[in-house]
């Protein structure tokens, strides 16, 4: 079932990917665990040869492609076994505040080097005691004559050790509306007030850099405003779209690759002199999540569509992150079943990935808050109606 039209630029995009993977990253897994960390030279090496940020427009130094080559970076990326180079994040769901929001001042200032990898960005919302409820957030910036004044502390940023520029939200303490208050700003690593915490200890994608992000009295231009004071929750809103459907992306393509591996697992290994994929219990097992996998490949595809005409699908985006992400928990989980003791071994890609997918379901919005926003959607719209091609116009 063909539901994207690729082009040649795309497979070739593709196939000179996947050659660069095979060279420059899998090679280099491993020591990126051990480490916890992805060492900033390779993410220049990304960037120098096109493959980061491929939608900045050519007079910022990018490609200028449409969102078919995030997805082909999606993919391809799923298939390293290994959480931590998060060119999504930076490509896909931070890069684009700055390019759709940022003056012109900005985008020339900032764009050039988010593309070549010299520069590392992060996004900041999450606090200690503020996670999905944005309106919550403590962390202020004050106007103070040509500067803003930032106090406050954001948690679980990813990126939050090699990040170079951050795109930070933080509230007007003045403002009655919690949901004016917000604004965003960019602030540059080696700012005064600026201080990044120790790198924190996650169960799982250890070669992520995470780490909790400080701002005491730390002043930055009012420049660094991004976008209109106040417009920080709507600009966030709006954002929420492309970063689930990258983050359903991202699940999909790694729920394909940890079932193949099982696939071919079960027909490399044997069980009493036969292969463990003539089972007929191993098969059933395979066939249910192959059936589950390949039904959510439709429907992802359909939103990247409808996504590419940039017709609204918040509700479906917000169903496509909740499904694909409790499904690449769910294969995850009966692959190992089926695997066994071979599973637990740290040489089995499906004990790395295991711990890797389980936060999916928790980033990008919980999926109880994507229940609350599916619900909302059903409540303002006949069914049948909200999921045809007429609810998705511009």
């Amino acid at each position: 079932m063909e539901i994207l039209d690729y082009s040649e630029g795309h497979k070739a995009f593709r196939h000179r990917l996947k050659e660069y993977i095979g060279s420059h990253i899998r090679p280099r897994v491993d020591q990126w665990e051990a480490q916890h960390i992805v060492p900033k030279g390779d993410w220049k090496r990304m960037g120098q040869n096109g493959f980061l940020c491929t939608a900045v427009n050519k007079s910022y130094g990018g490609m200028e492609g449409d969102f078919l080559y995030s997805l082909i970076c999606a993919e391809e990326m799923a298939k390293t076994h290994q959480s931590g180079f998060m060119t999504l994040l930076h490509s896909d769901i931070v890069v684009p505040y700055i390019e759709s929001y940022g003056s012109e001042a900005q985008k020339r200032k900032y764009l050039p080097d988010c593309v070549t990898g010299e520069a590392i960005t992060a996004i900041a919302m999450t606090e200690p005691d503020a996670g999905s409820d944005l309106a919550s957030m403590r962390t202020t910036a004050v106007r103070d004559g040509d500067d803003f004044v930032i106090n406050g502390s954001k948690i679980f940023i990813s990126n939050g050790v090699n990040c170079d520029l951050v795109v930070l939200a933080a509230k007007d303490p003045a403002a009655e509306n919690p949901h004016k208050s917000i604004s965003l700003f960019i602030v540059e690593d080696g700012t005064p007030g600026f201080k990044k915490g120790t790198q924190l200890e996650k169960m799982g994608m250890h070669s992520q850099d995470t780490a909790e992000l400080f701002f005491s009295n730390c002043r930055i231009p009012t420049e660094n405003l991004l976008g209109e004071k106040g417009d920080g929750f709507v600009m966030l809103m709006k954002k929420l779209q492309q970063e689930r459907l990258v983050c359903s992306i991202w699940a999909l393509s790694r729920a394909e690759h940890v079932l193949q591996w099982t696939i071919d697992y079960c027909q490399r290994e044997s069980i009493a002199g036969a292969p463990l994929f003539r089972n007929q219990s191993v098969q059933f097992d395979l066939a249910e999540m192959a059936t589950q996998v390949k039904m959510s490949r439709c429907f992802v595809e359909k939103l990247v569509a409808d996504h590419m005409e940039e017709r609204n699908a918040v509700m479906e985006t917000s169903m496509a992150k909740y499904q694909t992400s409790e499904m690449i928990n769910e294969v995850t989980g009966r692959c190992m079943d089926i695997v066994g003791r071979d599973a637990l071994d740290e040489r089995c890609p499906l004990a790395r990935e295991w711990r890797d997918v389980r936060v999916m379901t928790i980033f990008a919005g919980t999926n109880e808050i994507m229940k609350g926003i599916i619900a909302k959607g059903l409540s303002q719209h006949d069914f049948n109606i909200a999921l045809s091609a007429g609810h998705g116009k511009k």
